[in-house]
């Protein structure tokens, strides 16, 4: 008993003479310890650990040595402002013209617009594309012979020059993105049930090449456009013919009206596919109110 007395007493002084535990004498464990864990590339080779055939880590595509990228110094180029909201004409030949007319894909007795080119499935006009219709192009002019009444959307002097050498009359005519996608498609459109829509009038930038009669606008003075053709060939070194005394003078001379889409069909009409009927308005004052 006494030794156990002895011990009790001796562990008390020994306690008595050590410090208090606080946070700041406490450490740590062996045993508690984590132990550093190795990773790939901690090691400090020439390579890092990946190996001799690691990849090469690049700068990101379009950095310059850590500056700011070329790309963002600029806000936007001229050529490209506006991009989205530019009209497009899709591109055809006069080559290819007359291939469609030599594989009657084309009725030349009848006036051709781009419903009919549309038609053969040669041609393609979207509209959700921002396409705004033809752009006829010279390539085959010495090769045309064929005698029309063609409307197109774009067109160049010497495309104009092709035409009326061998009889024939080019108007140029501005359509919606609307009316371009009727004309694409006209049987999607009856089917739809809708009344035909009036076609709008060209905006402010296409107004002088659409009231221009070099160029054969719509809705440029006939007078003038008689002028310009006479002046033309003189320029090219063709014989004008005169078209009232041409057999098919009425079909050349046939044009739209300024609002219609179709040849023959007025707006606020609507065609029947299925009964094969046209519904006209029968009340005057809406019909003028539609083409007005």
């Amino acid at each position: 008993m006494s030794n156990i007395k002895n011990l009790t007493e001796h562990s008390l002084n020994l306690l008595r003479s050590l410090p208090r535990i606080s946070l700041a004498n406490i450490g740590n464990l062996k045993y508690n310890a984590k132990k550093k864990v190795s990773r790939r590339g901690d090691s400090k080779g020439s390579c890092s650990g990946r190996g001799k055939t690691r990849r090469i880590s690049y700068f990101p595509l379009g950095s310059e040595c850590k500056k700011t990228p070329f790309f963002l110094m600029f806000h936007e180029e001229n050529y490209y402002k506006n991009r989205l909201l530019r009209r497009e004409y899709p591109p055809l030949t006069l080559a290819a013209l007359q291939r469609m007319i030599d594989l009657n894909r084309v009725d030349t007795t009848k006036p051709i617009d781009l419903a009919a080119i549309c038609r053969t499935g040669l041609y393609r006009c979207d509209n959700s594309s921002n396409h705004f219709g033809i752009n006829l192009t010279d390539e085959g002019a010495d090769k045309f012979n064929a005698k029309i009444n063609i409307e197109v959307q774009w067109a160049s002097e010497p495309v104009i020059a092709a035409i009326e050498r061998n009889g024939g009359v080019i108007t140029t005519a501005y359509y919606d993105v609307r009316s371009v996608g009727i004309l694409a498609n006209p049987k999607r459109f009856f089917e739809s049930g809708e009344s035909i829509p009036k076609r709008m009038l060209p905006p402010d930038d296409a107004i002088l090449f659409y009231t221009s009669a070099a160029t054969r606008g719509y809705l440029a003075n006939p007078d003038e456009i008689s002028w310009e053709r006479l002046v033309l060939s003189q320029k090219y070194g063709y014989r004008l013919s005169k078209l009232e005394e041409d057999p098919d003078y009425k079909m050349l001379t046939l044009k739209k009206d300024p609002r219609q889409i179709f040849f023959g069909l007025e707006p606020g009409w609507v065609v029947n596919l299925k009964d094969q009927v046209i519904l006209k308005c029968t009340n005057s004052d809406i019909g003028e109110f539609v083409k007005s």
